[in-house]
C-alpha cells in the first residue's frame, strides 16, 4: 500500500475512500431541478492525515451525477503522490432510489495512471473498460465470471438507501471495474453523530468483505480484509432527499485504523 509494507493496495485504499466519501456528498443536496453541492472530507490512518477529498453533486427529479476527487496529503506525499477522479452517473427511480448507468474512476500513482470505466442497464453490467490492461494475470487469479455482473451495484450510489429500505442486516453486492465482492452489512444499533450543522442519530453497521472474483486468490491484503472482524459503517439520514447515506467508516490495518468521516453533512 501507502509503504509498500501495508494490505490494502494503492487502488484499493482510493476506490475505498471514494467509495466512502462520494456517497456522503451525493445525498446532500435538494432534489429540486438542476441542484449543485460541493462537499470536502477527511481521511485519517492511525490518527495521521492521509487524504483529502472533494465531491460535486448534481441532482434533478430523473437523473444524477456525481464527480469526485481525492488526493494523498501528509506523509503520504512523502512517499507517493496519489490522485483519483471518479464519476457516476444514472436514474433516480421510485422513493429517491438512484440507479448507475455509468461510472469510471481514473487513478494515478506517481507517473502511473489506470483508467476503469463501467456501463449498466438495469443493474446489470454491459460493458467493462480497463486502460491499460494488465499484461498478466497470477495463476491463483479468479475471473470474474459472466453471473457476477448480474444485479450489481456500482461502489458509489450503490450504498445510499431510500427511507423505509433495509439498511442492515442487508448484503451488497459490488463491483469496482475489476473486482466483484459482497459488503455483508450487520446491526449494531445507532450512535449520535456530528458533522458541521449537522446532529443526528446514525445507524451503525458492522462490515464484513466477502471477494467473489476478480482478486488472486490467497493474497495476504485479500485476507487480511476478509477476515477483518472490527470494520463499521454509519448512516444518517439527510434532512432534504430522506434517504440514508454513510457518514463514517472505519477500516483496521496493520498500521491502524483507516478513518473516513464526512465533515459536513445534510446540504
Amino acid at each position: 500500500m501507502l509503504l509498500g509494507t501495508q494490505w490494502f493496495s494503492r487502488r484499493r485504499l482510493a476506490q475505498f475512500a471514494i467509495a466512502a466519501t462520494a456517497i456522503l456528498g451525493s445525498v446532500s443536496s435538494s432534489a429540486a431541478a438542476d441542484q449543485r453541492y460541493k462537499t470536502e472530507y477527511r481521511i485519517t490512518l492511525a490518527g495521521l492525515p492521509i487524504a483529502n477529498a472533494s465531491f460535486v453533486t448534481q441532482l434533478d427529479s430523473r437523473t444524477y451525477s456525481i464527480s469526485g476527487s481525492v488526493r494523498s496529503s501528509g506523509i503520504v506525499d512523502l512517499i507517493t503522490k496519489i490522485t483519483a477522479q471518479t464519476t457516476v452517473s444514472g436514474t433516480v427511480q421510485g422513493s429517491n432510489k438512484l440507479q448507475a448507468k455509468r461510472y469510471s474512476l481514473v487513478y494515478k500513482s506517481d507517473e502511473r495512471t489506470r483508467t476503469y470505466e463501467v456501463r449498466f442497464a438495469n443493474g446489470d453490467v454491459t460493458s467493462t473498460t480497463m486502460k491499460p490492461s494488465r499484461r498478466s494475470r497470477a495463476k491463483n487469479w479468479v475471473p470474474v465470471a459472466a453471473h457476477d455482473l448480474k444485479s450489481v451495484l456500482d461502489p458509489i450510489s450503490g450504498l445510499i438507501f431510500a427511507e423505509g429500505d433495509r439498511i442492515c442486516p442487508k448484503t451488497l453486492p459490488i463491483y469496482d471495474g475489476e473486482s466483484r465482492m459482497d459488503l455483508v452489512l450487520s446491526p449494531k444499533g445507532t450512535r449520535t453523530f456530528t458533522a458541521g450543522d449537522f446532529t443526528g442519530e446514525a445507524i451503525v453497521c458492522g462490515i464484513r468483505y466477502v471477494p467473489k472474483s476478480g482478486f488472486a486468490k490467497g493474497r495476504s491484503d485479500i485476507e487480511y480484509l476478509r477476515k477483518a472482524s472490527d470494520m463499521e459503517i454509519w448512516f444518517a439520514k439527510t434532512e432534504v432527499m430522506k434517504v440514508y447515506a454513510p457518514v463514517y467508516a472505519r477500516v483496521p490495518t496493520r498500521m491502524g485504523p483507516l478513518y473516513i468521516t464526512a465533515v459536513n453533512f445534510g446540504g
